[in-house]
């Protein structure tokens, strides 16, 4: 069989045993809350991966690397040491408080339901706002992880960007209209198994045939046309106090981000939730790094020419098809490595998927629109929405040039910014009250989209003209507005108040 057979049959199988896992779990989906959180039901490692897998996509192993190609450890560098602080602090402060907080707040299911009854919001502001929020930046989010996947397909089998995209597209609506939460939950379990020890077999196999023709890293990054080469070797290197606040800032995006803290709420036990923390701390620091690991020695072992011609966002797949393929004749293995990045891809965008039809389904319709809607119709506009998202995110993905590591960084920002002080507020401080919810969703919403999406800066977005990433602004923009509307309007009620009173008395 050919070297492109064999690519076929990895990708093949990968895929069918993907969309077999949703086919399986369908019978299993009796309610809404099966389908959207699991039945709360998820052992420590299946939560931990899960969690990772759907937070880091296709940019961990296209964005990342390629930036780091670009620029090396002192440019974006910063974005990952952010991403992991955040990522420690996300499950060490966050994660058992909010799962449960979130079955005393009438057992939400979804974070735009967890804040409606964490603040008694009787009038649905908060669940309708936020559930907007979520809709709009996620669309945004799947229309990265889409083009990383079209990207994929179009690198591994020489195929029209469209017809490639559309292929990946489809995969992944099977198995996430299909199956649920549960389904996405076990698929990323096994995707981010599949991520890791592609992140680590490929640079370490790159090294080896490096050391074995005689090259060093700093041999071979000159040789690349690289004359800086502190800047591949050393963190702080020609770095700026405004690079290194806005790659910090990435970390404070988890926070608030809806995919990731459903998998908090739907752990099964506070004993699951201390093996999920081992492994998720454990799994995101190994993957980060190697991302990193990756980027630069890429830029030692790759031919230069060879990268900017294919787009310096296929780094990892250039290099898995060099290394596997061409040096060492091993092109199944090739593709089950190929069919880690496609993991990568799928396992964020089905979440994506997923929660924004909980935000339009349960949320809205249910929660806003017809409040004694029956399960059945609601599962069924939740798959009805996730079709109407994908093409929204399969539009926007369309086109050839669109940046996996621009898109996720928008999207990123926005929900960061609109979700991640109001939890932590919710979680930490007894006086937040509905006004400043409100008033903290709207303004870190909106601070991320003036400042990345509306030329006022000579034709350039303030983002661009300064430098300055929007989440290192609008977080704290939310922040403060959170704290000052809460505190010039009307306390909580006590019925809110005793809640914050029992959870903290569960800790």
């Amino acid at each position: 069989m050919g070297i492109n057979g064999w690519l076929i049959v990895a990708f093949a199988l990968y895929m069918l045993m993907m969309v077999g896992i949703g086919a399986a779990y369908s019978k299993k989906n009796e309610n809404s809350e099966d389908y959207f959180l699991g039945g709360r039901n998820l052992g420590g490692f299946v939560a931990a991966l899960s969690a990772q897998a759907s937070d880091m996509s296709g940019w961990l192993l296209m964005g990342l690397p390629g930036a780091i190609f670009i620029t090396g450890i002192s440019g974006d560098g910063w974005v990952a040491l952010g991403l992991l602080v955040g990522t420690i602090l996300n499950w060490l402060i966050v994660a058992s408080p909010l799962r449960r907080y979130t079955i005393l707040a009438g057992n939400s299911v979804t974070l735009p339901m967890f804040f409606e009854h964490r603040y008694g919001d009787k009038k649905k502001i908060l669940m309708t706002v936020s559930s907007l929020i979520i809709a709009f930046f996620f669309i945004i989010y799947t229309a990265s992880a889409l083009a990383a996947g079209g990207k994929l397909f179009a690198s591994v089998f020489h195929l029209n960007y469209t017809v490639a995209l559309t292929i990946g597209a489809i995969v992944i609506l099977a198995y996430t209209f299909l199956g649920g939460f549960k389904a996405v939950c076990t698929t990323d379990f096994i995707q981010g198994t599949l991520m890791i020890i592609g992140l680590l077999a490929v640079p370490i196999v790159a090294l080896v045939i490096m050391q074995n023709n005689g090259l060093t890293i700093a041999q071979g990054l000159a040789d690349n046309g690289v004359t800086d080469v502190k800047a591949f070797t050393d963190l702080f290197h020609g770095t700026t106090a405004t690079s290194i606040i806005s790659g910090m800032a990435w970390g404070l995006g988890y926070f608030g981000m809806p995919h990731i803290l459903v998998r908090f709420m739907a752990v099964k036990d506070e004993k699951e939730m201390g093996k999920s923390k081992v492994v998720a701390i454990t799994w995101v620091t190994l993957s980060l790094v190697f991302a990193c690991v990756i980027g630069v020695v890429g830029r030692a072992f790759m031919e230069y020419g060879r990268i900017e011609e294919a787009g310096t966002e296929r780094i990892f797949i250039e290099m898995i098809q060099k290394v596997f393929v061409e040096d060492i004749h091993a092109s199944f293995i090739a593709g089950i490595f190929l069919c880690g990045i496609l993991a990568a891809i799928m396992s964020t965008a089905d979440s994506q998927l997923l929660v924004s039809a909980s935000a339009i389904a349960e949320d809205i319709y249910k929660g806003v629109i017809k409040k004694d809607a029956d399960d059945k119709k609601v599962l069924t506009l939740s798959r009805v929405a996730i079709i109407v998202i994908a093409v929204v995110a399969y539009v926007i993905a369309l086109d050839p040039d669109s940046s996996v590591m621009t898109l996720v960084s928008d999207a990123w920002a926005g929900l960061g910014a609109a979700f991640g002080p109001l939890v932590l507020m919710s979680l930490f401080w007894k006086r937040t009250n509905l006004p400043g919810a409100v008033a903290g969703l709207v303004s870190g919403a909106l601070t991320v989209i003036v400042w990345d999406y509306i030329p006022l800066a000579g034709g350039a977005t303030l983002g661009s003209a300064t430098g300055l990433y929007s989440l290192a602004l609008g977080f704290p923009v939310s922040l403060i507005c959170i704290l000052i509307v809460s505190l010039l309007t009307a306390a909580p009620s006590k019925e809110i108040t005793d809640m914050f009173d029992q959870v903290k008395k569960k800790a």
